[in-house]
C-alpha cells in the first residue's frame, strides 16, 4: 500500500525553543494568511524575499519539464488527513487547510481511490472554496484491467466534482501498460492534462526504470527523504534525463524521521535557511534535488499546511549544503 501522505507527528521547532506543538498553539486564533506571515523566515541568494508590507514570501515554483509549467514546489497529500466524515471536528478542519496551502501560494492537491473518502473531500472542500480553479488535481487510477480503470477514474472525476484532472496517475504500477493506454487517450481528448506512474517502496525501483525508460511520462512520485535517499542513485537521475517531473512522496521519512527529531533542537544553520521546524529542514533537504519538482506532505491540519508551505520559500540549498550537515538530520 502507499503511503504517500502520512499524518505528522509534531516535531522540534525553531531556534527560540519552541515545539512545532507550541509554535501552532499559538497561532490557533490566527487566519492561514496571518499564519503564514506570523512564520519566521531568512531568504537567501536563492529565495523569495517578503515583499513590502509584511506579506509572506512567495513560495517557489519549478517547471513541468514536459509543458514548461510552472508548478508550487509543495503541495498537500491527502491519504489519512482527508478521510473525514462532513460532521467530523477533522472534516471541519480541512478548509483551513486548503487555505492555508493557497495563501502560501500552493496548488497541487494528490489524491487516490485507495485513500478511503479523501477524493470525496477535496471534491466537496473545493466545490465550497472561492480559490478551487487554483488547484492543480491529482490522483491515480488502481486496478486492473481497462473497464476497470475507465469506471475507477470516472467515479473519480464525480468525486472530485470536476470536468478535468490535471494529473492521473497509474498507482504502484498496477496494470500500467492497460492504465497508460487509456490516460494517452484521455490526454488527447483533454480530459487529464498530465499522466504519471507512482511508488513507494525502493523494491520496486527497476520497474519504475524500466517503465520510465519504455514509456513518455509527464511525472513520477516516489518515495525521498533524508533517511530514505535510494532514488538518488538512478530514479531522480534518469527521471531528469527522460525530462519526467518528480512529486515526491513520503518526505517525512514516513513519519518515522519525524518523530525521531521532535525532541532535539533546531541546529543554528536551520535558522540561515529560514527553518523555523525540523519539518521545514525534511522538506528543504528533499527540494535541494534538482530533480525534484514539487513534495506533497498530508496533514489535516491547517497550521501544519502553513508550516510545510513556509519549507516552499527562502533559500533551497543544493547537495553539497546538505552533505555538510547530514549528521544533524540522521535519524
Amino acid at each position: 500500500m502507499q503511503h504517500a501522505c502520512v499524518p505528522e507527528p509534531r516535531p522540534a521547532a525553531g531556534p527560540a525553543s519552541l515545539t512545532r506543538a507550541q509554535w501552532l498553539r499559538g497561532a490557533a486564533g490566527l487566519s492561514a494568511g496571518a499564519v503564514l506571515a506570523s512564520l519566521p523566515f531568512a531568504a537567501g541568494a536563492q529565495g523569495a524575499a517578503a515583499p513590502s508590507g509584511g506579506a509572506a514570501p512567495r513560495m517557489h515554483t519549478r517547471p513541468i519539464p514536459s509543458s514548461r509549467e510552472a508548478l508550487p514546489v509543495i503541495g498537500c497529500g491527502t491519504w489519512v488527513g482527508f478521510g473525514h466524515a462532513p460532521g467530523s471536528a477533522e472534516y471541519r478542519r480541512l478548509p483551513g487547510v486548503l487555505e492555508a496551502l493557497f495563501a502560501a501560494g500552493g496548488t497541487v492537491l494528490d489524491s487516490s481511490p485507495m485513500y478511503g473518502r479523501a477524493e470525496e473531500t477535496t471534491g466537496e472542500l473545493l466545490a465550497a472554496s472561492p480559490q478551487r480553479a487554483r488547484a492543480f488535481l491529482a490522483t491515480k487510477v488502481w486496478t486492473r484491467g481497462r473497464a476497470a480503470g475507465i469506471a475507477q477514474m470516472e467515479a473519480s472525476f464525480a468525486h472530485l466534482k470536476t470536468e478535468r484532472i490535471d494529473l492521473m496517475q497509474v498507482h504502484n504500477l498496477v496494470d500500467w501498460r492497460t492504465q497508460l493506454a487509456t490516460l494517452r487517450e484521455w490526454k488527447a481528448q483533454g480530459r487529464i492534462r498530465y499522466l504519471g506512474i507512482t511508488h513507494y517502496t525502493a523494491s520496486a525501483f527497476d520497474e519504475v526504470l524500466a517503465v520510465l525508460r519504455a514509456e513518455p511520462l509527464d511525472f513520477l512520485q516516489i518515495n525521498y527523504a533524508a533517511d530514505d535517499r535510494e532514488v538518488e542513485r538512478r530514479v531522480l537521475p534518469l527521471a531528469a534525463e527522460r525530462g519526467v517531473a518528480v512529486i515526491v512522496n513520503q518526505p517525512f521519512g514516513g513519519g518515522g524521521l519525524l518523530r525521531s527529531l521532535r525532541d532535539r533542537p533546531l541546529p543554528g544553520w536551520a535558522a540561515e535557511i529560514g527553518c523555523a521546524s525540523w519539518a521545514q529542514v525534511l522538506l528543504k533537504f528533499v527540494l535541494g534535488h534538482p530533480a525534484v519538482t514539487c513534495a506533497i506532505p498530508g496533514t489535516s491540519r491547517p497550521g501544519h499546511m502553513a508550516d510545510n508551505a513556509a519549507a516552499g520559500t527562502g533559500t533551497l540549498p543544493d547537495a553539497a549544503f546538505w552533505r555538510r550537515h547530514a549528521d544533524a538530520i540522521r535519524a
